[in-house]
Formats: C-alpha cells, sequence, structure tokens
C-alpha cells in the first residue's frame, strides 16, 4: 500500500510539469501565430526592405528601374508567407523566450537565475547584431560584387576589341554580331534567399560567446583549452562559413572576419569566469595551488 501510495506522489509532479508545459506551448505558438498573421498584412513592406540592397547595387550599375521577377502564379504569394514566418518569429520570440523562462525558471537555484539571464538577454541581442550586420554590410557587398562582376565582364568584352582596332586608313570590317545579350532578371524567391541565408547563417554565428561562454561556466571547456585549439577553430570556422553562406568567397571570408574575434571574445569572457571563480574558492579556502600547477604544468 505504501508503495503504490509513494507511486502516485512521484506521479503528480510529473503530471503538473506536463500540464505546465503544455500551457507554456500553447502560449507560444499562439504567440507565432498571431505574430505571422501580423506580419503578413506589412509583408511588402518587409520584402521591400530585404531587397533594397540589391536593388542600390541595380542602382549604382545604371539601372535606373530595377525589376524583379516571379515565374509562376503562387510564387510571390509564397514568398510573402515565408517572410511573414520569418519575421513573425522574430517579432514572437520575447515571448517565446519568456514561456521558455516561466517553464525553467522554478527548477533553479538564485545564483543559477542570476547566472542564465543575462544570456537569455544576450542571445536575441547578438542574433540582432549579426543580422544587422549581414544585412547592412555583407549583402550588399555580395550584390555588388556579383553583378559587378558580370558588368565589368562586359566592360572587358568592349575594351579588348578597342585595343585591336586597325590603322584608320585601313578600312574597318562591317560589323560582326557579338552574340547573345546576357542581362540580370532576378527573380524575388531566389534574391530573398540569399538574404535569408545571410541573415540566419550571421545571427546563428553571432551565437558563439553565448554558447562557448556558457560552457565555460559548466566547466566544460576552459580560457586555457579554447586558446590551444585556435588553429582547429581557425579551419572549424572557415567550414561553417562555407556551408551556412551562398556559395562564394567573399561573404564566407567576411563571416570568418567576423566571427573569429568573437572567438576570442569568448576566450576573454571564459577567463574573467575562471577568475572570479578562483577569488571566490580562494577566500572560502577551497583553491588547491597544488592542482593548478600542476595543471600548468
Amino acid at each position: 500500500m505504501t508503495q503504490n501510495e509513494d507511486i502516485d506522489n512521484s506521479a503528480a509532479p510529473l503530471i503538473e510539469h506536463l500540464a505546465e508545459l503544455r500551457n507554456r506551448l500553447i502560449w507560444a505558438v499562439m504567440s507565432y501565430i498571431i505574430a505571422i498573421l501580423a506580419c503578413f498584412v506589412v509583408a511588402e513592406p518587409i520584402l521591400n526592405f530585404m531587397l533594397h540592397p540589391i536593388e542600390m547595387s541595380m542602382r549604382a550599375l545604371g539601372d535606373p528601374n530595377p525589376v524583379m521577377q516571379y515565374t509562376s502564379p503562387q510564387e510571390y504569394f509564397f514568398t510573402l508567407v515565408r517572410i511573414s514566418m520569418v519575421a513573425g518569429f522574430a517579432v514572437a520570440f520575447p515571448v517565446i523566450g519568456y514561456q521558455l523562462w516561466r517553464f525553467i525558471a522554478p527548477g533553479l537555484y538564485k545564483s543559477e537565475k542570476n547566472a542564465f539571464l543575462p544570456f537569455l538577454i544576450a542571445s536575441p541581442a547578438l542574433f540582432i547584431a549579426g543580422a544587422a550586420f549581414a544585412h547592412y554590410i555583407v549583402t550588399p557587398i555580395a550584390m555588388d560584387f556579383f553583378l559587378g562582376f558580370a558588368d565589368a565582364s562586359s566592360m572587358v568584352a568592349a575594351i579588348i576589341p578597342a585595343l585591336t582596332d586597325l590603322p584608320t586608313d585601313v578600312p574597318a570590317e562591317p560589323a560582326q554580331d557579338t552574340g547573345i545579350d546576357i542581362v540580370f532578371q532576378g527573380k524575388v524567391n531566389e534574391t530573398l534567399d540569399i538574404s535569408l541565408k545571410l541573415i540566419i547563417a550571421f545571427g546563428l554565428c553571432f551565437q558563439l560567446p553565448v554558447l562557448l561562454t556558457l560552457m565555460g561556466k559548466a566547466g566544460l571547456v576552459s580560457s586555457a583549452g579554447l586558446g590551444g585549439m585556435r588553429k582547429y577553430a581557425v579551419v572549424l570556422i572557415l567550414m561553417v562559413a562555407a556551408l551556412v553562406t551562398p556559395p562564394d568567397v567573399i561573404s564566407q571570408l567576411i563571416l570568418f572576419g567576423a566571427v573569429y574575434p568573437l572567438y576570442e571574445v569568448s576566450i576573454f569572457l571564459i577567463r574573467r569566469i575562471e577568475k572570479r571563480r578562483e577569488a571566490e574558492l580562494r577566500a572560502e579556502g577551497l583553491w588547491d595551488d597544488e592542482e593548478e600547477d600542476e595543471t600548468k604544468a
């Protein structure tokens, strides 16, 4: 009888936790759906904002009226739906993050709450910083490079025949057919894909300090260990940049140039955490100097 009562008592908290999780998920999903619907109303201005870098690149190359096209009846509608889903998640993230915090906070000690809360605030801030860096700096550079490359190729093709012109006293040959003119006719969804991939890639890669610092707080990594793996970190960051960015060297190098300093920042933050932890242990008389000497050796 006692055993059955113990089973019943242990089942009650589990049911309460599942009910709490269900309620938090309902609030998170409902906020996301409402945010999607709200963003769909202003999806066209958001799309214009996303396409602004390529518009400016096309204008800089001499196109006074840039035009983007879609090739199927449903393409534009689903493009707006996709924009609404991405923007809706960004709008609803504060509510989703708050529901996540309300679910896990009761199971944390006060010191753990104080340690975890700054990371919960820093994570979206770093994502926004990475997304803004991608939209305002990386995407315009990538668009200028690709569109300018085609324009430069046309200029070279026009200059080379001019360098080989015959003297003026020799009759010029009749003009010949130069072949097919190659012009850019951008599709809305493909251009949007490039912008979204860059924004998501940079936003996620800017989470590196949060991830490594949390691991450092948990004792899973150390500043000395990360410092000794710099050459491996360079290779890993380059591999990630090649996977998450469009297939061009420019955006990959820019992503590497932005993320690697964050790796060094993570080492600095973990070193500060280690010094603070050492000071606390010394104050409590729990720090072992012999163990520290063995570690350094």
